[in-house]
Parts: C-alpha cells; structure tokens; sequence
C-alpha cells in the first residue's frame, strides 16, 4: 500500500461490454506500468467490477467477464505492476449501474412511479439499468466488495461510483418506506427514502473497507455521483473528496469553479478528475488540445487539490499513446509547479452564501457568482449559513438565498465585528415582503411592475459604467433609502409601460422614460443592497454594465482587495499561501464555442506588461515567476507587491518568497 493521496492521478475507465471477446489480448505487466511513470502519474484507479455488471479478477463468481482469459488476473496483474514501480492503484466498483444483474434479476431494477424499469434512454437505447439498493442487489454486490477486499486489501483505496439518491417504486422500496411509515406516493417521502438508503449502505461499505485496512494506515474511500453540496453532512463517511468534472462532456467549464470553492474550506484532500477525450467518457480516439487540458488541470492546482485526468483503456488492455503523450505533456508541467504550492492553502477575502438543497449545477445564480467574481479577481468561497463567517471581510447574499430570522441575527453580529455584506435582489427581503436585514437601511415599495428596467449610476460609482441608463434585464423590487446617511449609489429608470399584446414598442424591451423615486443600489455603511438579482441578471445575459457595476460594490466593501490587476476579463487570478511563500495563479485561456454543444480551448493567450498588486502580510524577499523560476522586480508600497508580468503559457505563478 503506498501513500495515502496522489498529485497526478487517471481514473482509467474500463466499462467493457460483454459481447468484446479478447479482453486484455495485448496486455503487457512492463509496458502498462512504464506508460504511465513516462507519463508522471502517481496514481491509476483501477476496475474490479464495471457498469456492465463484469468482475476483472480472479474469481469464481458467474459476473467474471466471458471475454476474459481464464490464465489472466488483469486486476491483480495491473496493481502488482504500478505498485512496483511506486504508481497507487485504488480499486473501482460500480454501483447502481450493473447491466449483468439487471438482465439475471430485473426484479434488482429500479421501478419508476409510472410502473417502469428504470433505464436511461428507454427500454431499447443503448443506455444503462439502475439497481435498487434496497433490494437484495445490496446483499449481491456487498459479496463482490468483500471479495475484492479479501483478495487486495490493504489497498490504496476503494472508488464505489454511481451511489447518488435513487428513489424507487420496486416492491423492496415500498415495503422499506411503509416500514418507516413514510406514503410510497409522496415524491418527498421517495426522496427521502432514497436518502436514507444510501447513508445507510455508505455506511455499511465503510465499515467493511475500514475493516479490512490497518487502523493505523488511512484509505482513500469515495462515494461518487453525489451532490457535492451534500458533504458537510456527508464528510462522516469520507477521508478525501473527489469532483469528477469533464468540461466537454456534459459539465461544462463553470461546474469545477463552482463545486471546488464550496469543498475547499471542508479542509478535506481533494482530487478532481478532467478528462483527455475530446467529448465525455467513453469517446475511444477523441483527444483533447493539449491548451484545454493543461488549463483544466492548472485550474484544479490553482485550487489547491491535486489533478486527475479520465481516460478509458481499450479492450485488450493497451494503453492509448496519443492518451500518454498528452498526458505526460500537461502531467510534467503540473509536477514542476507542484514544488511551489505543496500544502498550499486558498485564501479568500468574501464567502458567497449557497443553499445546498440546490445542488451542484450553478444555474444561472451561481454561474453569475463564479463568472463576475472571477473576473473581478474577488478570492471567495461558496459556503452554506452553517458555515462560521469570522475569516471572512465580506459575505454575499445572492438571490436564491432567503434570509431567515437565525441568518439574520448571525449577519448582523458579522456586521458587529467589521465584516461587510452585499445583498442581491429578492435575498434583501424577508418572506413578508419586508426589508431582511435591519442594518441594509432600505424601504420595500414591491415588486416591480416592470420586467425590464434601466440603471442610472451616481456620480460615485460612473466610472468605467456606460454613461447610458443600461438595461436590467431580470425584474427587482422598488426600493428607497430609510437610514439616515443612506446612498443612493444608482437609481432605476422605469419604461413607459410593460410590453405586452396590447401595447409595444419596437423588437424587444420599452425603452426608459424618466428617472423613477426608486433606488438600484442603496450603502448603508458596511450594508450595499441591489434591487435586482444582479447575479442571476448576469450569469443569464453577460451585460458587461452589469459586471463593471459589481466591480464598484466590491472596490467599496473591499477597498484593501487582496488583487488588483490591469488583465483581461478573462484571466483568472487565484491567491494560495504556504508558511514560507505566497502565490499568484494566472490562468489565461477562453472558451470558445466552436460546435454546436462544446465549448473549446485550442490556445492559451499570452499576458503582455500586465500590472499586478498584492496585498502581503510583510514585504517579500524575492518575487519571480514559476516553474521557470524568472526573476521579476518589484515595487513594495503600502502593504502591497506591485510587479509588472509578461507570460505566454497560460499557466503562470507568481511566487512571492
């Protein structure tokens, strides 16, 4: 057993249908481990049993997959060969998708409330069965761990995938929710249900691994496939976290940013895991740009958690060298910058509160939140009202949080110690209607009428803002100031009337007709509250008014910001610290949609003589740019390190030592 977490990882799918007869013909013990050193993988997650029901071991049990050679322990073979030469080697098992047991028992399946099986894609696509795990297909594919555990224990860990909430209507879960009184027909008794059986069968697993592992010597456990939003009552089951996220095949590129901000501060080792393909798993030949996957990868380091890279093996066990190259390409990269953020930790100056029930896609709230504040280089967590808010300057309230009386007193005392507090559109009021926070200092007039107004900005503010009333797209409510010393820092501008069938004007919004008795924007000390759901406004239609407008509240309620620079909206700037040094990440890259459904990243774009300004604990020694260690002159004034960067790779640190 080797050591407890890796720094460059594959999970090496290996989902091999039953109809391919020469399953490992080409495997080779040397060559399969030497492609991946070359490569510098420390760690390949590994299949005992994949969504086609199939075992890759030595075992008697019927699911042993028929084309397998009868002399061939593949599992065994490939652990003994990455364990010589110091790879780790955790274990995979599928768990609710296991065609082998659905076709011997599809009485094991899932049963949708409309009296189905539950397949994806319908009773004749090429899609997967779900398995109940409240049927006696928990007892079955209990066996198949506890052999494997029997076989390879100690192990570098056990990957059990597939494990989310699966509510079902099969006669095994009907009769366990009737046990608990809970009403099969209540989709929130289902659910919960459903819950209820995957704590309890993760609770079980862990048991056995723990079990089988010496108390003294940690194992890597992971329950994918669930809500990352879940882990704070989840974390009692893990030792690590995991994000499985490939941007082109389904998650897109807003999914990591939004998930990995709100795992971070659980202070658990954290991998996430992209992929080479060119769309999502499974895609044999299809191999990303080299650009897209070293973004990807520098991503997840500038997050402080170590990488992991997706890639299927083929059939007869041969490892794709077109895979391998690119892989070693970014793999070598991520291991020469690793050195300068080894137990690094994020630091963040602003916590974005989040409702965990909402789960982990961001819709266009959270994607609001992560675009703008990444472009305005404001360093933040995602957090839920649980969360202690003392290590923070700032806390964001978007508008898909309501503010109950127990959030509103513990943002009050916040406000108490020094701390600031932005409130976005409908999380300004209380369910009544009225204003949430006492200390906002503001008056609800109601909804607006409108669905489209205008922003007027106050001279405070108008700097850099178009000098237009620009349009808000997403309906607010009509505020005024009612605290004495109360600003107005913008005013709404209404239409003439509401668009609809009897009255119009023109292809799309009325236009603005005069200057209205309401407030966009209202400061109240400490307090800046916007009428509008300016997160959702942004993360659903991208007017630049609207993220230079959130760059204003930020530069007054964090005049001392941790970075400021003069880069692209693109550049991605993230701040770690180690005891003995601090780190920039610059991340230069776009996204482009170039197809119909993916977004691309074909090139990095350089940084040419961009200034940047850090605000440091103590004045640095030396500043230079990582892993090519280029010296860089600096300016130390006021508690900040200004320096001036130059950098083509779209990946660069700057290591203040």
């Amino acid at each position: 057993m080797l050591s407890f977490f890796p720094n460059r990882m594959v999970h090496l799918d290996f989902h091999t249908g039953p109809a391919i007869a020469d399953v490992g013909r080409d495997f080779d013990p040397e060559a399969f481990a030497r492609t991946f050193l070359e490569a510098r993988v420390d760690s390949v997650t590994l299949f005992a049993k994949c969504h086609h029901g199939h075992l890759y071991y030595d075992t008697a049990r019927p699911e042993r997959h028929p084309g397998l050679p009868r002399d061939l322990d593949l599992l065994r073979e490939q652990v003994d060969a990455l364990h010589a030469v110091g790879i780790r080697a955790p274990i995979y098992l599928s768990v609710q998708v296991d065609e082998f047991a659905a076709r011997e028992h599809p009485d094991w399946c899932v049963v949708t409330p409309d009296g189905k099986i539950a397949k994806r894609g319908g009773p004749l696509a090429a899609g997967w069965h779900v398995l109940d795990m409240s049927s006696p297909y928990q007892e079955y594919l209990t066996e198949q761990l506890a052999e494997v555990l029997a076989k390879f224990a100690p192990t570098d860990g056990i990957f059990l995938d597939m494990c989310w909430d699966q509510p079902s209507v099969s006669k095994w879960a009907v009769d366990g929710m009737l046990a608990r009184e809970y009403d099969p027909q209540s989709p929130d008794d289902r659910a919960q249900y459903a819950r209820e059986t995957a704590h309890a069968y993760m609770a079980r697993f862990k048991e056995m691994i723990d079990a089988a592992h010496p108390r003294d010597v940690p194992v890597g456990i992971w329950f994918n496939s669930r809500p990352k939003t879940h882990l704070e009552e989840e974390i009692r089951f893990l030792r690590h976290i995991e994000i499985e996220c490939l941007p082109t095949g389904g998650w897109g590129y807003a999914y990591f940013p939004y998930v990995a901000r709100f795992v971070r501060p659980l202070g658990l080792p954290t991998l996430s895991h992209t992929g080479r393909f060119h769309t999502g798993w499974g895609d044999f030949g299809g191999i990303k740009p080299e650009a897209a996957l070293m973004y990807e990868c520098c991503s997840i380091l500038s997050q402080g958690m170590a990488s992991g890279v997706g890639d299927q093996l083929p059939p007869r066990g041969a490892p794709d060298p077109a895979a391998y190259d690119l892989i070693g390409k970014v793999y070598r990269h991520i291991e020469a910058c690793e050195k300068w953020v080894r137990g690094a930790e994020p630091v963040s100056e602003a916590a974005v509160l989040v409702d965990p029930k909402h789960g982990d896609r961001p819709g266009p709230e959270g994607l609001g939140v992560v675009r703008s504040l990444q472009a305005l280089r404001v360093q933040f967590d995602l957090v839920s009202t649980a969360r202690d808010f003392a290590p923070y300057d700032l806390i964001v309230v978007p508008g898909s949080i309501s503010i109950d009386v127990a959030l509103c007193e513990k943002l009050e005392a916040f406000l108490a110690t020094g701390g600031a507090v932005l409130l976005s559109g409908p999380a300004a009021l209380n369910a009544d209607g009225n204003p949430a926070l006492p200390s906002s200092g503001i008056e609800s007039r109601g909804e607006s009428p409108f669905t489209v107004t205008y922003l007027r900005p106050a001279p405070a503010i108008a700097t850099s803002l178009p000098r237009t009333d620009f349009a808000v797209y997403e309906r607010g409510f009509r505020m005024t100031p009612a605290a004495p010393g109360a600003e107005v820092l913008a005013q709404v501008v209404e239409p003439y009337f509401e668009r609809n069938y009897r009255h119009f004007c023109s292809h799309r919004q009325t236009p603005p007709a005069e200057l209205s008795a309401y407030a966009a924007v209202v400061r109240t000390d400490r307090v800046l509250t916007v009428s509008f759901p300016v997160f959702r406004d942004y993360g659903k239609h991208g007017s630049a008014a609207c993220r230079k407008l959130l760059g204003k509240c930020f530069d007054l309620l964090l005049p001392d910001k941790r970075i400021r620079d003069d880069g692209p909206t693109h550049l991605e700037a993230t701040f770690v610290r180690t005891p003995q040094r601090a780190v920039v990440h610059l991340l230069s890259f776009i996204p482009s949609r170039r197809c119909e459904e993916i977004d691309l990243i074909e090139d990095p774009l350089p940084l040419v003589d961009m200034p940047l300004s850090v605000r440091l604990e103590r004045e640095p020694k030396r500043v230079f740019l990582a892993p090519e260690e280029r010296p860089l002159d600096f300016t130390w004034r006021d508690g900040r390190a200004e320096v001036v960067i130059t950098a083509f790779a779209g990946h660069s640190m700057v290591v203040f030592e």
